[in-house]
């Protein structure tokens, strides 16, 4: 099992704990590596994979990022438990947010291949964003005022005061430009970011096609009434967001911006994100 080092204290800690036991309690075999980076996951996972054993990441979506990545280049199997803020990847899965109830899938689930999206040379298994989200993740990770998944709703509040519409361009499969002056642009290779909010509620893990998400320009007292439409999907109806289907989707945009994935900084814009068919093994729900 492979854990953050935060899993090593507090209340995670505790649930790292009682992770441990109910695994020995379902006789499953185990043993603890704490990280020291993200490449330091992949190192881990590339060892558990030689092993001949299944890479267990107990942490958030950052995290169970690395590991996929790792298992995908040396045909490793992932297993994953619930130990971040947001736990979007988990959710999308079905598994137990209850990180004891999410270990019996470990038992009794079943291995299926699932996309990875690609942004320049970063996998990801989430949500690939820019724009206002650009803005929205770097508040949510500098901060130290909030916890837990309402982070990420505090980033959007804050991004909201200053932000300014730019404008983007897209290409999607190589075909012709489309511009949009607006907030965001996403690559959708799953559902749901930031804790539960249903960016590309029809998104799928199995098509290698990305939902590429577009929201137009509006008064930002409408996008403020907009935020929590998100978390049940239902964003998608208004007129100022579109999504389309790509398996490559290549994003520019008038001004800076970093492209963020799974809640960590990926690279500047410009960037190309592909959809990977089938990338990695995954452990799921029967």
């Amino acid at each position: 099992m492979i854990a953050n080092p935060a899993a090593g204290g507090g209340r995670t800690g505790r649930a790292l704990e009682g992770v441990r036991q109910t695994l020995t309690e379902l006789g499953l075999d185990h043993h603890l590596e704490l990280t020291r980076s993200l490449e330091h996951a992949r190192e881990l996972a590339t060892a558990a994979a030689a092993a001949g054993e299944v890479a267990v990441a107990f942490g958030g979506d950052g995290l169970i990022g690395a590991v996929a990545d790792a298992a995908r280049r040396c045909d490793g199997v992932v297993g994953v438990l619930p130990g971040g803020r947001g736990n979007d990847f988990v959710r999308v899965l079905g598994i137990p947010l209850a990180p004891r109830e999410a270990c019996r899938i470990l038992g009794s689930g079943t291995i299926r291949n699932l996309d990875l999206g690609l942004a320049g040379d970063k996998t990801f298994i989430g949500i690939a964003s820019c724009g206002f989200d650009s803005e929205a993740n770097r508040i949510a990770n500098e901060t130290r005022l909030v916890h837990g998944k309402l982070v990420y709703a505090y980033g959007a509040l804050r991004a909201l005061v200053s932000w300014r519409p730019a404008t983007f361009e897209i290409r999607l499969d190589g075909g012709q430009p489309r511009r949009m002056t607006g907030y965001t642009v996403a690559a959708a290779n799953s559902k749901a970011y930031g804790g539960g909010m249903l960016l590309a509620p029809d998104a799928s893990l199995e098509d290698g096609l990305l939902d590429v998400v577009m929201v137009e320009d509006v008064p930002k007292l409408r996008l403020l009434r907009l935020l929590p439409t998100v978390f049940k999907g239902e964003h998608v109806r208004q007129r100022n967001v579109h999504v389309l289907r790509a398996a490559e989707v290549q994003i520019t945009a008038s001004r800076p911006f970093t492209l963020y994935a799974d809640g960590d900084p990926v690279q500047q814009l410009p960037v190309t994100v592909r959809a990977l068919r089938g990338a990695v093994r995954v452990i799921v729900p029967s």
